[in-house]
C-alpha cells in the first residue's frame, strides 16, 4: 500500500489501522487511544490520499470510497490533529508548501461578483437544511456557552446578549450588521435598544428568509435587509457590526474592509467584529474546505488584522478571545444535523449528506485542538466612545435576562 511508509512516520500517537482495497489490514501508531479503523474501497482512493491528502480524504469519504469501520469520524480527525506535526514529513511537502505559498492570495480574490459567487454556493442551500441544524434564532456563528451545560439556543441567545453589550446600544441609534444572515442579530438590536438596523448580505435565501422574519414582528420598518455587497455601502452609522462574515473576506481585502468601516462610523460610533482566527499564525485554508464549503474563505489570525487596523483611524478598543465555545457550537449542530439526517439527505442527497459530517466534525475538532478560536474585536475613532473598564459589559449582561426568537414562519414551505 502506497500509503503505507507515510502514515508509518506521522502516526505516532493512538491506533490506526487501514484496511486497502485488497482486504489486507495495517495498523500504525502505539496501540493507544484514539483508535479508528479505515476502510479504502478501491486503490485509486488510496493513491489519493497519498499524493493529496488534505484534499483527497475528504473527496474520498464524500464518495463513501474511503469509510471509518471502527471509532468514529471524529476520531480519525483526533488522531490527525493529534499527529499533525508528523505530516510534514511527506514526501511532496516542498511542493505542496510551494502551491499553498502561490496560492494563499490567489484564492481570496474576491471582488464583488466572486464574493456573491461564493455566498451562493453555501449560504443559498435549502433554508430547511440549515433550520434542521441551527437553533431558532438561526445564528450561524460562535455560540457563547456561560455553562457547559446550557442549551445550543441558549448559548446563542447569550452571544447575541454579549454582541449587544459591547455595541453601548442607544434608541434612535442607526446601526449596520454587514453579512446579517438569517436576520436574527439584526432582529434582536432592534428589540434591545429601539434602534433602527441596516442588514446588508450576498444570499438570496437568507435575505428572504430575514425579511419575512422582520416584517412578521413588525419591524420592518425599523429592521431593513438588503442584497448589497458592503464595498458599496454610503451613509453614516451610530453602530456597525459584523459577525461571521469577515472569514469571506480575504487577506487581499482587508484593507478595504476596515477603509469602509472607517468611512461608515460615526465619529462617537462604535464598531464590532466577530470572526473565527488561527490560533498558531498566518496560514492557509484546507484545500478541502475551499472547494467545497467555503470558496474564497480564510478564517485569519489576529496578528493578520491587528496591523491593518492600525493603519487606519479606528482604535482598537478591546480583544475577546472565545476559546472552546465554538468547539461546543459545532457538537451541538453536529447532533442536530445527524438527528435530522434522514430529513436532510431528502432534500439533497448521501452525498451532501457525508460532505456536511466531514465539515462540521473536522470543524470541531479543530477548535477542541487550539488550531482554531474566535476573537472579537472592538473599535471605534474616539477613544471615549467606549468605557475605560470592562463593567459595563458584566453590567448590561446581569441586568439583561436572555431573550429567545422562534423559528421562522415559512420554513418548510417555503423551502418545497
Amino acid at each position: 500500500m502506497l500509503l503505507a511508509g507515510l502514515l508509518k512516520r506521522a502516526i505516532r500517537v493512538g491506533t490506526l489501522d487501514v484496511i486497502a482495497s485488497d482486504g489486507t489490514r495495517h495498523r500504525f501508531g502505539d496501540g493507544g487511544k484514539p483508535a479508528l479503523a479505515l476502510k479504502f474501497h478501491d486503490q485509486k482512493a488510496e493513491n489519493s490520499v497519498f499524493f493529496n491528502p488534505w484534499m483527497a480524504a475528504g473527496e474520498a469519504y464524500m464518495d463513501g470510497r474511503l469509510t471509518v469501520e471502527e471509532g468514529d469520524l471524529a476520531d480519525l480527525f483526533d488522531i490527525v490533529y493529534i499527529n499533525m506535526n508528523n505530516f510534514g514529513t511527506h514526501p511532496l511537502q516542498g511542493v505542496i508548501d510551494v502551491v499553498r505559498k502561490i496560492g494563499r492570495r490567489l484564492m481570496q480574490i474576491n471582488p464583488a461578483p466572486r464574493s456573491r459567487q461564493n455566498v451562493a454556493h453555501h449560504y443559498d442551500l435549502s433554508r430547511r437544511v440549515f433550520e434542521l441544524f441551527l437553533d431558532p434564532s438561526m445564528q450561524y456563528s460562535c455560540a457563547y456557552y456561560l455553562r457547559p451545560d446550557m442549551s445550543l439556543a441558549e448559548a446563542q441567545a447569550a452571544k447575541l446578549r454579549h454582541l449587544a453589550a459591547k455595541l453601548l446600544l442607544k434608541p434612535g441609534q442607526r446601526v449596520l450588521d454587514i453579512g446579517s444572515g438569517w436576520g436574527g442579530l439584526g432582529i434582536h438590536l432592534a428589540e434591545a435598544a429601539d434602534v433602527e438596523v441596516l442588514g446588508v448580505t450576498l444570499s438570496t435565501e437568507q435575505l428572504a428568509v430575514a425579511r419575512e422574519r422582520a416584517a412578521a414582528k413588525g419591524l420592518d420598518g425599523r429592521v431593513k435587509f438588503e442584497l448589497m455587497d458592503y464595498r458599496a455601502l454610503n451613509g453614516s452609522f451610530d453602530r456597525i457590526i459584523s459577525v461571521g462574515m469577515f472569514e469571506h473576506v480575504g487577506v487581499n481585502h482587508y484593507p478595504a474592509f476596515f477603509e469602509k468601516v472607517e468611512e461608515l462610523l460615526d465619529p462617537q460610533g462604535v464598531a464590532l467584529l466577530h470572526s473565527i482566527g488561527r490560533a498558531d499564525g498566518a496560514g492557509y485554508t484546507n484545500p478541502w474546505i475551499r472547494k467545497y464549503i467555503f470558496p474564497g474563505g480564510y478564517s485569519p489570525a489576529v496578528s493578520e488584522v491587528v496591523p491593518v487596523i492600525e493603519k487606519t483611524n479606528l482604535w482598537i478598543t478591546d480583544i475577546e478571545i472565545l476559546r472552546g465555545h465554538y468547539a461546543e457550537t459545532l457538537k451541538a449542530w453536529r447532533q442536530n444535523f445527524n438527528n435530522n439526517r434522514a430529513e436532510i439527505e431528502a432534500l439533497t442527497d448521501a452525498r451532501f449528506c457525508r460532505m456536511w459530517e466531514f465539515y462540521l466534525v473536522g470543524s470541531e475538532i479543530s477548535f477542541r485542538h487550539r488550531i482554531n478560536v474566535n476573537f472579537q474585536i472592538q473599535m471605534a475613532l474616539d477613544t471615549g466612545a467606549v468605557p475605560a473598564t470592562r463593567d459595563y459589559i458584566t453590567a448590561y449582561e446581569a441586568e439583561t435576562p436572555l431573550t429567545f426568537q422562534t423559528a421562522p414562519a415559512a420554513g418548510k414551505e417555503a423551502a418545497d
